[in-house]
């Protein structure tokens, strides 16, 4: 399969299996069910874009979340919030498709810089988005807390 056989377009509820299949490749095990609920969630919020690579057969073998994020202390910016390409089809321009689709939408919607997190782990990773000329910024911890609605 050649690059440019690959389409890119916005995710639908049809895609939710695909999508949740792609995530667990991408350590993060779903559900149809839970991403089913996820992609509703980020169609309803404005400032949120899902997209998906797709062959020619109609299988979707990659997606890309993007969405704006505003902060009080500076410029607001947009995030890739995750991109994944199925294994055994990476490096073969996809996540770079997908990478540049995000980078548009972006652009289309008023920010001029894109943020992408990475696992500190991830070198293959961090050598890929840095070939596309994204550089380190700065190095962070994420702390997580689980919320009780019981308070």
């Amino acid at each position: 399969m050649k690059d440019e056989e690959i389409g890119i377009r916005s995710a639908t509820f049809d895609d939710a299996e695909a999508l949740a299949r792609l995530a667990g490749e991408l350590g993060y095990p779903s559900s149809a069910d839970e991403t089913v609920q996820r992609i509703g969630r980020l169609m309803a919020a404005p400032g949120n874009s899902v997209l998906v690579a797709e062959s020619p057969d109609g299988r979707v073998v990659g997606w890309a979340h993007v969405f704006g994020a505003a902060r009080v202390e500076s410029d607001g910016f947009a995030e890739l919030g995750g991109l994944v390409v199925e294994d055994d089809l990476r490096g073969r321009g996809i996540g770079t498709r997908l990478v540049a689709a995000a980078e548009s939408w972006a652009l289309d919607n008023g920010y001029r810089c894109m943020r992408i997190r990475s696992r500190a782990e991830r070198n293959d990773t961090h050598r890929f988005f840095e070939g596309l000329g994204y550089g380190c910024s700065k190095t962070q911890r994420v702390f997580d807390r689980s919320l009780s609605v019981e308070r």
